[in-house]
């Protein structure tokens, strides 16, 4: 397969929003903001250290794609924003990690129990923006993600205990714990400009299927080619089953696919065994196979986007998919 490539870069894909996603960095300030002295200080340092925004994109080219842009859509990507932040203060604390996105971590720097307090004040926020604007739709689309994010984690976690995940369970898995955000970042886009639910669920599938894409794209990064460069093994180390592992195992002999589960399970953290497993997946054509898995999620959402009407934030949405599918870290 040859997939289509974006030259473009993100502020060119940003171009039609330009203006919009500068407001919303003060709407999303201001929307932290507390009399608290140690949340005003540690929500500035949240603010500080944000990526590259591309929720807040989805939202807003959504919006600007099914309508054009709203004040509505400014709670909508302030809502999303909140409420990722938050999960992400919280698995942070859950995983013991202590850095994102090249700094320190709230729990690294502030302890668990003050992240934890700063997640769920990130979470309120959220809600009480969504009702002090009556957005109840937005409320509704997010909350319904974090509740599924939340499914996806603890299952993940519930099936790496065995490590007999079957595909169609990891795509359940990966469906919840990260397609499902993106899905209500899009559907909320759209929500904050149109009432038309078939429109409204049309986004929601095309994020959901971006989500999912987005996801492989991840999973490609553990095994590492010419594309997404080494292998950082990270998955196999966390006993987490992959695409392209799951592809592999059940391509296995059942002594082959024992010996492999049992270096995982017991092996993660021997560096020779996790560059075994990763030349087994190699050998047994799982990377091949996840990536046509991910090209063809990102073509059945382009499906989705060809029904809607052309202008700048149609070509811009078609740019970031590529840009989220084919980003090497």
């Amino acid at each position: 397969m040859n997939p289509a490539r974006s030259t473009r870069s993100l502020s060119e894909i940003q171009a039609p929003i330009a203006e919009e996603l500068k407001i919303f960095e003060k709407h999303f300030r201001d929307s932290m903001r507390s009399q608290v002295a140690l949340l005003d200080r540690i929500t500035f340092y949240i603010v500080r250290r944000k990526g590259k925004q591309v929720r807040p994109m989805f939202v807003f080219l959504c919006a600007a794609l099914c309508g054009g842009v709203r004040q509505k859509t400014f709670t909508a990507a302030s809502l999303v924003e909140l409420l990722h932040t938050a999960t992400l203060v919280h698995d942070d604390v859950v995983d013991d990690s202590y850095q994102r996105r090249g700094f320190f971590s709230i729990n690294a720097l502030w302890k668990n129990k003050v992240a934890v307090l700063v997640g769920d004040y990130l979470l309120s926020r959220g809600l009480l923006l969504a009702l002090d604007n009556e957005a109840y739709q937005l409320l509704q689309l997010v909350s319904r993600a974090v509740k599924e994010m939340s499914e996806g984690e603890l299952l993940q976690m519930e099936k790496a205990r065995r490590l007999d995940i079957e595909e169609s369970v990891y795509f359940d898995i990966i469906r919840k714990k990260t397609a499902s955000l993106i899905a209500s970042a899009c559907a909320s886009g759209a929500a904050s400009v149109t009432d038309d639910q078939t429109i409204i669920e049309q986004m929601r599938q095309f994020g959901e299927k971006i989500g999912i894409a987005f996801q492989i794209r991840d999973d490609l990064f553990d095994f590492g080619d010419d594309d997404v460069g080494k292998p950082t093994g990270i998955d196999i180390k966390e006993k987490k089953l992959t695409l392209p592992l799951i592809y592999a195992l059940t391509r296995a002999s059942k002594s082959e696919r024992r010996r492999m589960i049992r270096l995982i399970k017991n092996h993660n953290e021997e560096k020779d065994k996790v560059a075994e497993v990763i030349r087994f997946v190699w050998k047994s054509g799982g990377m091949e196979y996840a990536r046509k898995a991910m090209y063809q999620y990102r073509s059945e959402a382009f499906s989705i986007l060809d029904d809607m009407p052309e202008n700048s934030a149609k070509q811009s949405l078609k740019d970031l998919v590529i840009y989220v599918t084919e980003r090497k870290k």
